[in-house]
C-alpha cells in the first residue's frame, strides 16, 4: 500500500516528524510530497521561509520517508494521477473542511482513503514564523 504525506514542510519542526512517522507505520511505502515555492505562495498567501530544495532535502533525509517527490499540485487528484496512491494522509485540522470533504470525494471516486492525523496545536510554522517576528 502506497501512501502520500503532501505538505509544505517549512520550517520544519516535531509535528512534520510526528506526522511522517504515523503515515510510514499505516503503509508499506510512504511518499512524502514536498509542495512547491509556487504552491506554497498561492495556498497560504506567503511564500515559504525555507527554499523548495531544501526543503525537499530535509525531508527526503527523514528515515520515515521512502521517497520525497515534488508537488506542484494544489489538486491532489492531479498529484494522485502521477503517483496512483492508495491512501492520503492529512493533518486534521482539514477534517469537516469544505476543502476536506471535498478531498475527500474527490479522492474517493478512484478508491483513494484520506487518514487525518492530530494536529500538533503546540508547533506549526505559523506560530514559528509568529515567534520570530517577535523577535527580530
Amino acid at each position: 500500500m502506497v501512501g502520500y504525506a503532501p505538505g509544505a514542510y517549512d520550517m520544519f519542526h516535531v509535528g512534520h516528524l510526528r506526522v511522517l512517522e504515523r503515515a510510514r507505520s499505516e503503509c508499506d511505502l510512504l511518499v512524502a510530497g514536498v509542495a512547491t515555492d509556487d504552491v506554497v505562495s498561492s495556498a497560504k498567501e506567503r511564500p515559504p521561509v525555507i527554499p523548495f530544495e531544501e526543503r525537499l532535502e530535509i525531508v527526503s533525509s527523514i528515515r520515515y520517508v521512502d521517497q520525497a517527490v515534488p508537488d506542484p499540485h494544489v489538486d491532489k487528484y492531479l498529484t494522485w494521477q502521477r503517483i496512483g496512491f492508495h491512501v492520503l494522509f492529512k493533518g486534521d485540522d482539514w477534517r469537516g473542511t469544505t476543502r476536506g470533504r471535498e478531498l475527500e470525494a474527490k479522492l474517493a471516486r478512484v478508491g483513494v482513503r484520506v487518514v487525518y492525523f492530530p494536529y500538533t496545536d503546540s508547533v506549526s510554522s505559523t506560530l514559528l514564523r509568529r515567534r520570530l517576528s517577535v523577535t527580530e
